[in-house]
């Protein structure tokens, strides 16, 4: 995510105020729009940046935790220590199913809830193969199944389970003034423990559904499902190393595998950034209305914490 804006701000008296607009079209000129001022004017700026792009405009406009702003230069409007902290991502983890034969191509979807509410879902008829992590070269075939298995790879599905919440926060900083640069993130994937359970406790559904009767016929045979969760920690879309025990243990399976839902939340919290109309406190005329409002994301829905 890229942003091209910045808010413009004001000191009235003692307490600043939002009063425009600053930004760059597409070959790079700079404009400012500017709120009207009438004496019955209610003009607001609405930031709705997304819960990356958000913060980044408040710390850019000088709108986040003092320290960090000075140590970039950046004049200090109001001091915020809250922008950009609490960030989330909800995880994903899965298992990628080779078929044998032909399967439609479908796009996700939500195959069932369990009672922890974790949300599975299943993409069918990838091409997976071009997912790599760090985990180093596929396993050796056996045996002509595993040979069958590993030219399979415009048949494949990935069966996927993502858990409720979640509770682990991260953080979101600037690394530069450049508002055309990505800023730092963290979300500190199953810091909390209850996270790493509900992670746990939603691959052994996983496993259970793959090692089930109804999916058998849709599998190759004599293909077990510790090869499928071999052959998914050497596959693993991200950069984290591969822990040798990661075949062998769901926690560090779960921690290995991670990848992102792309369910951002959180830098503009209620209650701490911002308040329940979503007006930035301690700052008139601005308010953030989008996902880094949000405390957690519940399946495919984010809700705000009211």
């Amino acid at each position: 995510m890229r942003s091209h804006a910045q808010i413009s701000l004001l000191l009235d008296g003692q307490r600043p105020k939002a009063d425009g607009v600053i930004f760059y079209d597409a070959n790079g000129g700079r404009h400012i729009a500017y709120l009207k001022h009438e004496s019955n004017n209610r003009s607001e700026i609405i930031l709705s940046a997304g819960a990356t792009g958000s913060p980044q405009l408040l710390m850019l406009s000088g709108i986040g935790p003092a320290a960090r702003l000075r140590s970039l230069g950046i004049k200090v409007v109001l001091d915020q220590p809250i922008v950009g902290r609490e960030m989330a991502d909800k995880p994903l983890n899965g298992l990628i199913i080779p078929y044998p034969t032909h399967i439609p191509l479908s796009l996700a979807t939500v195959v069932g809830i369990n009672k922890t509410s974790n949300y599975f879902e299943s993409f069918n008829g990838f091409d997976l193969s071009a997912l790599s992590g760090s985990g180093g070269a596929q396993p050796q075939s056996s045996n002509p199944s595993q040979e069958a298995m590993a030219n399979s790879t415009t048949n494949e599905a990935i069966l996927v389970q993502t858990i409720f919440g979640p509770i682990s926060k991260g953080y979101l900083e600037l690394q530069n003034t450049n508002v055309s640069d990505n800023p730092k993130l963290r979300f500190n994937y199953f810091q909390a423990a209850v996270d790493l359970r509900r992670c746990v406790s939603g691959m052994q559904t996983v496993i259970n559904v793959v090692n089930s009767d109804s999916l058998s016929r849709f599998r190759f045979r004599n293909i077990t499902t510790q090869d499928l969760i071999n052959m998914t920690v050497n596959r693993a879309a991200n950069l984290r190393p591969r822990n040798p025990n990661a075949t062998t243990s769901l926690e560090q399976y779960c921690i290995d595998t991670v990848m992102t839902f792309w369910h951002y939340h959180g830098g503009c919290k209620i209650g701490k950034v911002v308040d329940r109309d979503y007006k930035v406190l301690g700052l008139d005329q601005l308010r953030v209305i989008d996902a880094s409002t949000f405390s957690f994301s519940r399946g495919l829905i984010l809700r705000p914490q009211l």
